[in-house]
Formats: structure tokens, sequence, C-alpha cells
């Protein structure tokens, strides 16, 4: 068995193989790319050539740790046959000072560092996953388009920010301000001066073209808000912020397009996986917070041994600390930032599509549990029912899934 230490940069690959026990075999700098796979291959195969008959499978003999998950490289790895583990770096800071008290670090120590670690402790690390290529798809457009999402939050909530600073009459007249009408406006009238000019007529146009309802009393209030007196900023103030709104308006209409764009390529991409009918079965995980699901826990059902360890991997299930008397329960830190966020979206969401999701929470709440708290143990239940429905490969049922709680919500 060869173990390989594989620290990455931006352009190479430093690598250390060794043997069972620790012995340096060979270090090398590999550039990015096929030239440096192929010096890879080549590296292992003159070290494993030897040592195996034609019946062994050579490439299961080796173990790479890395600390990354995605990329060509990666893939290039596990296409190979090799056991990949994808090392968090936060584990990988961890075992380094387990060798280096001093601190010191360096490219080469930690490939090195990266290959005793998978030679000692691979049982302890969780390889990475044989994901198809279709779930690989899902997770990229997915991925992207919340990313985009949380971009246009963060842009509204700036161009919120800069209108409170020099035109708070925009704020009190428009409620969305990512919103098709509003941006139209902001762009034809980015200060107070041309705001108050504007003539029902081009606000009712604006309101028409975003298929708005109410459209006279709306503009009427929207034309109303603008022209009342409010506080401002000189002359050559309010037209430096008039500049950034627009910069900042050009950017939300570019990301409401590509968002809008992308919800169509989550759509395609996740209705075409062999496991959508099931996890869209699931209590209001539609298209889209569904893929966002499958992207993060992957589509290899042998990743997660039982329900415990997905759970684990979502960070919905709590961790206990316990020494000496003293024993405390509390979420985890350390997540997935996007799949708990699409979890727990699903949790609150599910409080009335489901009876049996509306009866566990509410039960908790009785105990004294907060919102926050009964909210994620809600969700861990549900990520405990669709691991059972993918490993059985069957559809959610309410009545199965929740049978003992609505028996004592009825009782």
């Amino acid at each position: 068995m060869l173990f390989v230490g594989d620290d990455w940069a931006e352009d190479h690959h430093d690598v250390e193989v060794m043997d069972a026990s620790g012995r340096r075999l060979a270090k090398a700098r590999l550039p990015e790319g096929v030239a440096g796979i192929a010096r890879l291959h080549a590296m292992l195969g003159q070290w494993l050539g030897d040592h195996v008959d034609d019946s062994e499978d050579v490439a299961a003999r080796v173990k790479i740790g890395i600390e990354t998950d995605r990329g060509p490289w990666v893939q290039a790895l596990v296409a190979a046959g090799y056991t990949v583990y994808a090392v968090n770096p936060l584990q990988a800071a961890r075992y380094r000072e387990r060798l280096a008290l001093s601190g010191a670090k360096s490219d080469a120590a930690d490939a090195h560092m990266l290959a005793d670690m998978v030679r000692t402790d691979s049982h302890q690390l969780r390889p990475v996953a044989g994901d198809t290529a279709e779930a690989e798809a899902v997770k990229v457009v997915a991925r992207m388009h919340k990313t985009l999402v949380w971009e246009r939050t963060r842009a509204g909530q700036r161009l919120r920010h800069a209108l409170r600073e020099y035109f708070p009459a925009a704020l009190a007249a428009f409620e969305d301000l990512d919103a098709a009408d509003t941006l139209e406006l902001l762009a034809k009238a980015p200060d107070p001066a041309s705001a108050a000019k504007l003539s029902l007529a081009q606000i009712s146009a604006a309101l028409k073209r975003a298929r708005r309802r109410d459209i006279a009393a709306k503009a009427a209030a929207i034309q109303a808000a603008l022209r009342a007196e409010h506080l401002g900023q000189p002359a050559v103030v309010t037209a430096a912020y008039a500049a950034s709104v627009r910069a900042l308006v050009a950017l939300l209409v570019t990301l409401n397009e590509q968002v809008k764009a992308l919800h169509g390529q989550v759509e395609a991409h996740f209705g075409r996986h062999p496991d959508a009918e099931i996890i869209l079965s699931q209590p209001r995980l539609g298209a889209v917070l569904g893929a966002r699901v499958l992207a993060e826990f992957g589509d290899d059902h042998d990743r997660y041994a039982s329900a415990k360890a997905r759970k684990n991997y979502a960070a919905t299930s709590p961790i206990t600390r316990a020494s000496g008397k003293k024993r405390t329960v509390a979420a985890r830190f350390v997540h997935n930032d996007r799949l708990i966020d699409a979890l727990m979206t699903q949790a609150f969401s599910a409080l009335k599509a489901s009876p049996g999701a509306r009866a566990y929470y509410d039960r908790q709440r009785a105990r004294g549990v907060s919102y926050n708290a009964a909210l994620r143990q809600l969700a861990n239940r549900l990520v405990g029912i669709l691991h059972g429905c993918l490993k059985a490969g069957t559809l959610y049922d309410e009545a199965t899934a929740w049978s003992h709680h609505l028996n004592e919500a009825a009782a």
C-alpha cells in the first residue's frame, strides 16, 4: 500500500509518497494539468509495479490525501481508481501541530503531513464521494444560482444603505428595492429632484411592465412619497450618490436576469436526475431547494452508512461535549452553509405543508425548546426521513414518516 500527500497550490502540486512504515519513497513538485497527472501515475507505477501480481487492482493500493474535494485534478485521481481523501483544512492544521510545534510550514512539509495522515488515520477520514456526473452538474448550477441570489441580496443592501444617506423618500416609496419597477424608476430618477418630477403616467407604465395590481392607487402613493419633504445632502454629494445608485441598479438588473436564467438551468438538470422524484416527494422540497439538497449531499448512496452519518454531515444533529461532571449539548458550529440554509428553509416551509412536521415542532416547543433549536431538530428529523427514502428507493409518505408523532398529537 502506498500513501500519498498532495499539497496543491494554484499552479502546482507538492507530492510525497510513503510506504506503510512511514518511509519516504519519493517526492516531487508536479505542474497542474495533464502533464502533472501523467508524472504522478508514472511515479506511483514505479513503486507499485514490482510488488503486485496481475490479478491485483494496482490503483486501489494507493491512498491520497488532499485538501479539496473538487476540480479536474481530484476527478482525475478518482477516475484512476485511487482512494482519495478530502482532508478538511482545519483537520490538517490540527494534525500539523502534532508534527511541528514551532509552527513551521511549507508546501513540501504539508505534503509529508498529508501522506502521514492518510497512512495513520485514513479510517477517520471521509473518502471523496463517488458522485455521478449528473449530480456534479446539478451542484455547479445550483451553487452558482444560490451565489447570485446572495450577491443580489448584498447589492440590495448596499442600495438601501446608499438611499438612506441621501434619498430617504425612495425607501418610503418602494417596498422591494430589487423589483423590476423599482429598478426602472430608480434608473430614470436616481436623485430626489428628478424623482419628484416623475409623472403618474411614467410610474404607472413601470408598474404595468412589472405586472403589478391596483396600478392607479400604487402609482399615486409612490408619487406622493417621492414628492414629500425629506432631509437631503448638498448637490455635489447627491450627484455622487446618484452615480453610485445607477451602478447598483444596473448590477441588480443583471443579477435578476441571470438568477432567472440559472433557475431554469437548475430545474432542467435536477429534473433529469434519477433521485429527483424521491427528493421532490419530501415536504416543501421543490426543484430549486431539492437541487441544492442533492448538490450538497451528493448522490453516492454508499457515502452515508446511516441516517446519523447523513445528519452529522448536514450539521443538523447536536454535538455533545462531556468532561468530568460537565456535559453540554449544542448546535454544530462548523457546517456547510449552503446545505444548512436549504434544510432550515425546508423545515420552516414544512410547518404548513406537513401535519407530522408541525406536530413534531410543536412537541419540541412544548418542552421549552427555543424556536431556532426546535426548527433545527425538525430539519434533523427531515434529513433522517430523506435518508430512509433514498436508501429504500421509496417516495415520502406522511403517515409512515410521522406515525408516532401524529398518534401522540391525536392522543
